[in-house]
């Protein structure tokens, strides 16, 4: 894992993916950015292993959601953060184990410290039970 970590963020909305990567970066986290699924696929299928969690909104335009984009993660990195952004109400499905969900609309402090909190829980060495 490099000094600095990155995030995938597939988001939609423009202003929020442009928010997003903003906040990100200004936390020393780099950005992989795709606002649809089927380019998060297309991400994951080429960099896939540069990426140290994905932060997903659920539902997005096209055939592929974030609940797949997930799955197609988690398929890849088993053990690292996904999180999940959407209104209440898609908050039904099983998420992914070891995966928070956002409510949108969430604030920037929140995204400040979830960013944060991903940044300081990837720089600690992974313990494995011996």
């Amino acid at each position: 894992m490099s000094p600095h970590p990155t995030v995938l963020i597939v988001e939609d909305s423009f202003l929020l993916l442009e928010m997003l990567t903003t906040l990100c970066e200004q936390e020393g986290i780099r950005v992989v950015e795709a606002s649809s699924g089927e380019a998060a696929l297309t991400i994951l299928r080429r960099r896939g292993a540069e990426i140290d969690w994905l932060f997903t909104d659920i539902r997005l335009p096209g055939l592929i959601d974030g609940w797949t984009v997930a799955d197609a993660y988690r398929a890849i990195h088993p053990d690292r953060p996904v999180i999940y952004a959407s209104t209440a109400a898609l908050r039904e499905r099983r998420t992914v184990s070891g995966s928070l969900f956002v409510q949108k609309p969430y604030g920037v402090r929140e995204i400040v410290a979830l960013a944060r909190m991903m940044t300081g829980a990837l720089a600690e060495p992974r313990r494995h039970a011996g």
